[in-house]
């Protein structure tokens, strides 16, 4: 924080001027706030400008502009709160961490380590995240833990892994996309997620780029294509695959490419072989000449890139429906070189570095391996403990909700999450939250799962709390914070260091400084894939960001993967045959339509901080149905009343919005809102195989009129 004053007629205004990054989502835009308070004023005035950076190029959206109001709002927790009845009283801090030490004590001495869980978010810094990991298996020696970056980024990190042997966001940096002759653009609404990356895309269509955009919705991204696909939600993995098979069939196949750099392609061109592409236009509504004048325009292009995001994601076969993508990626030798490669458009504002050191339940820092006996003890030996000391492996985020719900965890502490939105088929993870015997949360607010603690402690915002985050690139960021905590909250590094000290495991907790953590992080990850050894406070300070992998001080790390190698030990790629995806629930007569999920431009995951912000409530207050007209007609629906949408898990009530914009078959809801508004009480609890990602994008649903407005929850 810059503290400067100005002479203004012999008064003396106080000015302060903070330096911040916008906390939302994974570009990580520069931000300067800017405080003033005039001579005898009772409060101060804000303003906001943004702030040059190589991610945003100084650009700021909505959200990141008004994102101060919820970090000043006076709903914000200002000391510990401790259930009485059906409210809360105010505590000390040395109330609240007996309380913890003592609970846990006596819950784990009944049951067993492993009754306590943890459960993070990927808006955490990186420091916050790593230190998470370590106070779950060296504070509570529990193996279950896991955070709601599950259902953001897992699918694109298990096939980036597995196809490339690493997984990092984009595999180039930002500027590459101008370059690229051919986009497509894969179930990602760029333009309302990450809109101060658009610019971006308007200059790759100036410098001649086809635009590829593929969706259920009409979008403000899909305005910007030049050739929409409209798929069924769902049908991605399908959709690739016959990309593919036009690449294959007209003969647009880099063959030195696939030769020299990759494996597998054998059994691919096989499958691909047997697949007929008017079965794959029917399973996937877009017509069989749509779909090859697409395949057409990415094979024939010099130069391509492929994003991937939610809409791919977030599906039962979501790790295979990204390794399609990947795979036509792979077959035209469109990766390692400028204006070509692959991204997966991360959603949450630490999506990227959440994942990489040890939040997630299979994993350690540095992105290594809690299973793998090497990496398990390097860490051991990091942290001085001993390898066999270290739980095993645990579960995913919606698998812990269902031990929850079956009581085999008894005892939760979540931070910067709110699981009780987030999850699929929510009405269950409501039930099992409200059997836990003990559960803190850690937030700013009273978010609809801190309503049902019996502990909340306040956190400091992102004006207040210093760390690292890595945005999309892989870029890491230093966000300094100056401004001091409101009220008694404290940083959820130190949170966590307090409740080790009641446990009798300080010791290994003792930092000073966010910065001293990422010293820990720095030799924690070293020699890992996902390498920040190289990274510095200094450095940051003096070059705004560094890629990782960055194995040394002076290493520049690597802007672009995969020019002459990719990660495996063969420095080959993999390709695999994926199948045309079925759905795990079709439509019929009862529901007979689908629903999708997404965001909007105003809001950010579960609202909890944007609903704060009176600017972004205004614009956004309510959450809303979107369906087709035909859809309207057919249900006795009319534009702007109240709708009743129900699956076969549970109903909510929103408003009607009837446009062409979707698909007629199918409904859209945001999933921003809770209680009667919150969209996952509908979605599916079935989970990929292979990532444990839920399929929210794609589950049953009917919709009817709603005549009173009374069931309509809080906005």
């Amino acid at each position: 924080m810059r503290l400067e004053t100005k002479e203004q007629a012999g008064l003396t205004p106080v000015v302060n001027v903070l330096d911040t990054q916008c906390p939302f989502c994974s570009v990580q835009c520069k931000a300067t706030v800017t405080e003033t308070w005039a001579p005898g004023a009772s409060r101060p005035v804000y303003t906001v400008e943004p702030k040059m950076n190589a991610a945003s190029e100084g650009r700021l959206c909505i959200k990141g502009m008004n994102a101060y109001q919820h970090a000043l709002s006076g709903e914000r927790i200002r000391q510990p709160l401790r259930r009485e009845g059906e409210g809360f009283v105010p505590i000390s801090w040395d109330e609240a961490l007996d309380i913890i030490g003592k609970r846990v004590e006596r819950l784990q001495g009944i049951y067993g380590r492993d009754t306590v869980g943890v459960y993070g978010g990927g808006s955490l810094t990186n420091e916050s995240a790593y230190l998470l990991g370590k106070f779950a298996r060296v504070a509570l020696r529990t193996k279950y833990i896991d955070y709601n970056g599950r259902f953001c980024m897992s699918a694109a990190a298990s096939a980036g892994n597995k196809a490339f042997g690493v997984d990092r966001g984009l595999t180039n940096p930002l500027s590459d996309i101008e370059l690229a002759k051919c986009i497509i653009l894969a179930g990602t609404n760029i333009a309302e997620c990450q809109p101060t990356l658009m610019p971006y895309f308007t200059r790759a269509k100036e410098n001649g780029s086809y635009l590829i955009v593929i969706d259920p919705r009409e979008t403000g991204t899909s305005k910007l294509a030049d050739l929409h696909l409209k798929v069924k939600p769902g049908m991605d993995a399908a959709l690739a695959n016959g990309l593919q098979k036009v690449l294959l069939e007209e003969g647009l196949l880099d063959e030195q490419f696939l030769r020299e750099r990759t494996n597998g392609f054998d059994a691919l061109q096989a499958h691909l072989a047997a697949l007929d592409l008017e079965e794959i236009a029917g399973l996937t509504g877009v017509s069989a000449a749509d779909i090859r004048k697409a395949a057409l325009a990415f094979g024939q292009a010099p130069t391509g890139m492929v994003f991937t995001a939610r809409g791919v994601e977030q599906q039962t076969d979501g790790y295979m429906a990204v390794r399609a993508f990947l795979n036509l990626v792979l077959m035209n030798g469109k990766i390692g070189k400028p204006g070509s490669g692959y991204g997966a458009v991360t959603g949450q504002g630490n999506g990227q570095g959440g994942r990489e050191h040890g939040q997630k339940a299979d994993q350690l820092p540095g992105y290594r391996l809690i299973e793998n006996p090497a990496d398990r003890a390097y860490i051991a030996d990091v942290w001085d403990i001993e390898p066999e000391d270290l739980p095993g492996k645990g579960v995913s985020a919606y698998e812990m909700m269902e031990k929850v719900h079956a009581q085999e965890i008894r005892a939760l502490i979540i931070m910067g999450s709110n699981p009780i939105v987030s999850n699929p088929n929510a009405n269950l993870v409501e039930e099992g939250l409200r059997k836990l015997d003990f559960l803190v949360v850690a937030d700013m607010f009273l978010s609809e799962t801190a309503r049902l603690a019996d502990l909340v402690l306040p956190c400091t915002s992102y004006l207040e709390n210093d760390g690292t985050l890595t945005n999309l690139e892989g870029r890491v960021l230093l966000r300094e914070a100056k401004r001091p905590p409101i009220g008694e909250s404290r940083h959820d590094w130190r949170i966590m260091g307090d409740i080790a000290e009641k446990l009798g495991r300080g010791q290994y907790f003792r930092f000073e400084s966010a910065e001293d953590i990422f010293e820990e992080l720095r030799v924690a990850s070293r020699g890992g894939i996902a390498d920040y050894y190289g990274i510095t406070y200094d450095r940051l300070r003096r070059e705004e960001g560094v890629y990782w992998p960055c194995p040394s001080t002076g290493s520049a790390g690597e802007g672009r993967l995969f020019a002459e190698r990719f990660a495996h030990e063969d420095g080959r790629a993999q390709l695999i045959p994926v199948e045309n995806h079925r759905l795990p629930e079709s439509a019929d007569d009862a529901y007979p339509l689908y629903l999708t999920t997404g965001r909007v431009l105003t809001q950010y995951l579960t609202g909890v901080q944007t609903r704060r912000s009176h600017t972004l409530a205004a614009r956004d207050f309510e959450s809303f149905v979107q369906l087709h007209p035909k859809a309207a007609r057919t249900y006795g629906i009319a534009d702007g009343e109240l709708v009743r949408v129900t699956s076969r898990r549970g109903s909510i009530v929103v408003r009607g919005r009837i446009t062409t914009d979707i698909r007629p078959d199918s409904v859209f809801v945001p999933m921003h809102w809770g209680d009667t508004q919150n969209v996952n009480k509908l979605t599916l609890p079935e989970l990929d195989p292979t990532c444990r990602m839920p399929g929210f994008k794609a589950c049953a649903v009917r919709i009817e009129p709603y005549i009173s407005e009374s069931a309509v929850g809080d906005y």
